[in-house]
C-alpha cells in the first residue's frame, strides 16, 4: 500500500477532476488506471486533526486531536500499528505534523512541524539531519530510497509518503520557479464574492485573497492605493501561480514513485492512493485557506489504483470520509478493524458494489473558534443534495482559542440548485421541511458518533 498525501491540495487543481487552471499528468495516471472519488470529505478541515482521523479512523472528539496544537497520543493504537501486526513493513516519510514522535512505523523520517521548503531538517530515530535541496524533491528521494534499499521484499509494505506542498507560504522549487510567467490564470466565478445572503461567519473571516495575504505569501509588496476587487484580482494571480508551481513538483514526485513500481514489477500488486489532508480555497468565495464546511474546503481529492480489483477510469460519487481510510487499509490487508474505529471500509465501493446501507449523509465539526483567520467553530451535516451548517458561537472544549462567544447562526444550501453555495436558504419557508429533516439527521449523527451538540 503506497499512500501519497499532500497538504492543502484542492481537487479542483487536479486535471483528473477537471481543473481549469493546471495539469497534473502523473496524478492523472491514477485516475486512468483506477478510481476517482468525487465525494470524499474530511471530518475537520485542518491539517493535524485530519491526519489523526486518517490514522485512527476516529473523529476529533474521540482521538483527542481537535486543533492544530493537539498531539496524537503515541501510545494510542492506529492503523500503522495494526498493519505491522498483520505482517506489513511500515514507513512514514515527509510531513507528520502531529506533535509527537511517530509510532507504529518500522521506519520514519519526518519534517518537524510544518518543515521548510528549502534546505529542510528531518527528524528520525537517531536525531535530526539537515538536507540541502527542495523539500518536495527530497521527500520523493527519501521515499524511493526506502523502497529501493530499506524495504524487505519478503513482506508487504505500507508506505506513507507525505508532502509539505502546496502548503502556505507556497515556495516553488527551482524547476518551476517561472512556470506560468506571462500567463493569466482563470479566476473562479466567485472571486469577488460579497458574502451576502449567508451567515456572518464568511463575511468576518480573514482569509481574503490579496487583502489578508502577507507580503511573504505573495512575494511582493501591495501596490499603493490598491483595494477592493482590484486588490483581490492582483493578489489572486500571485497566490495561485505559486500554489500551482508547488503542485507541479508534487505531481513529478508521484510520477517517480509510479515509475518505480512499474520498473520493479510491483504495480499490479500495490494499492496506490493520492489524496490531500483536506481541500482548499483557490480564490473561491475570494478566499484562500480551508476550515469552513464549504465544498472547496470540505472535499478531499482521492484517486486510487489497484489493478485487477478497481476498474480503470471509474468514478464514484458515494460519500466517503477520511475516517474510512484506516478500515479500508485493514480490509485489503486481511485484518479486522477494531470496534472503536468510527469509519467503515469502503472496499466494496472501490470494487463497484456499494452496499445498500452505505451512508447517505456525513457529519463535520471544526473546533477552533476564531483561533485562526477568524473562522467560527461550527458543525453540520451534508447529504447528496443539501448541507446544513450550525455556527454555534461557543469556544467549547478544545477550541484552540480563548475568545468571546459569537451569535449562533445557521446556513442551508441546496447543492443541486446552488453548487457554489452563494445563497443560504435556511430562512426560506419553502425549505422548512428540509431544515427539520436535516436537524433531525444532525442530531442522529451526533449521537451515533458520540459527539456533544451545542
Amino acid at each position: 500500500i503506497l499512500f501519497i498525501m499532500s497538504d492543502d491540495h484542492a481537487s479542483h487543481a487536479i486535471s483528473a477532476y477537471g481543473s481549469r487552471i493546471n495539469r497534473t499528468p502523473h496524478i492523472d495516471r491514477l485516475a486512468r488506471g483506477g478510481m476517482r472519488l468525487d465525494n470524499c470529505f474530511c471530518t475537520n478541515s485542518i491539517c493535524t486533526p485530519s491526519r489523526a482521523a486518517i490514522l485512527t479512523g476516529q473523529y476529533s472528539h474521540m482521538n483527542g486531536v481537535y486543533t492544530l496544537n493537539d498531539p496524537l497520543d503515541g501510545s494510542r493504537p492506529h492503523v500503522a500499528h495494526m498493519l505491522r501486526s498483520a505482517g506489513y513493513q511500515t514507513a512514514m516519510i515527509g510531513k507528520w505534523h502531529l506533535h509527537s514522535e511517530p509510532t507504529g512505523f518500522d521506519y520514519w523520517y519526518v519534517l518537524p512541524g510544518q518543515g521548510d521548503y528549502y534546505d529542510p531538517v528531518f527528524l528520525h530515530e537517531g536525531g535530526k539531519t539537515k538536507h540541502t535541496g527542495y523539500c518536495t524533491d527530497l521527500i520523493g528521494d527519501f521515499s524511493l530510497d526506502w523502497l529501493r534499499k530499506k524495504r524487505d521484499p519478503r513482506k508487504p509494505f505500507f508506505l506513507m509518503s507525505h508532502h509539505k506542498a502546496p502548503h502556505r507560504e507556497w515556495a516553488p522549487g527551482p524547476k518551476y520557479k517561472n512556470l506560468f510567467d506571462g500567463e493569466t490564470i482563470p479566476e473562479p466565478d466567485n472571486l469577488f464574492d460579497d458574502y451576502s445572503n449567508r451567515a456572518r461567519g464568511a463575511a468576518n473571516a480573514r482569509m481574503r485573497v490579496g487583502e489578508d495575504h502577507t507580503e511573504k505569501d505573495l512575494k511582493a509588496p501591495r501596490p499603493a492605493g490598491l483595494s477592493g476587487n482590484a486588490l483581490r484580482k492582483w493578489g489572486y494571480q500571485l497566490y495561485i501561480k505559486d500554489y500551482l508551481r508547488c503542485v507541479q513538483s508534487v505531481d513529478d514526485e508521484v510520477g517517480r514513485l509510479l515509475d518505480y513500481l512499474d520498473q520493479e514489477g510491483l504495480a499490479n500488486n500495490t494499492i496506490v492512493i493520492y489524496t490531500s489532508d483536506q481541500g482548499f480555497f483557490l480564490g473561491d468565495h475570494g478566499f484562500y485557506d480551508k476550515r469552513f464546511m464549504y465544498e472547496e474546503s470540505l472535499r478531499m481529492p482521492f484517486l486510487i489504483r489497484y489493478p485487477g480489483v478497481i476498474r480503470p477510469g471509474s468514478v464514484n460519487r458515494d460519500i466517503v470520509l477520511n475516517v474510512d481510510f484506516a478500515p479500508m487499509f485493514l480490509d485489503f490487508a486481511g485484518a479486522k478493524a477494531p470496534g472503536d474505529m468510527q469509519g467503515r471500509s469502503f472496499r466494496p465501493v472501490l470494487e463497484g458494489r456499494t452496499p445498500k446501507d452505505w451512508r447517505k449523509s456525513m457529519y463535520y465539526r471544526y473546533w477552533m473558534h476564531l483561533a485562526h483567520h477568524h473562522v467560527p467553530a461550527h458543525y453540520g451535516v451534508r447529504t447528496r443534495r443539501y448541507k446544513l451548517i450550525h455556527y454555534y458561537g461557543q469556544p467549547l472544549g478544545k477550541s484552540g482559542a480563548l475568545k468571546e462567544p459569537t451569535e449562533p447562526e445557521w446556513e442551508l444550501f441546496d447543492l443541486e440548485k446552488d453548487p457554489r453555495e452563494m445563497r443560504s436558504v435556511y430562512h426560506d419557508p419553502a425549505y422548512a421541511k428540509v431544515v427539520r429533516e436535516l436537524k433531525a439527521e444532525l442530531d442522529r449523527l451526533q449521537k451515533y458518533y458520540g459527539d456533544q451538540p451545542v
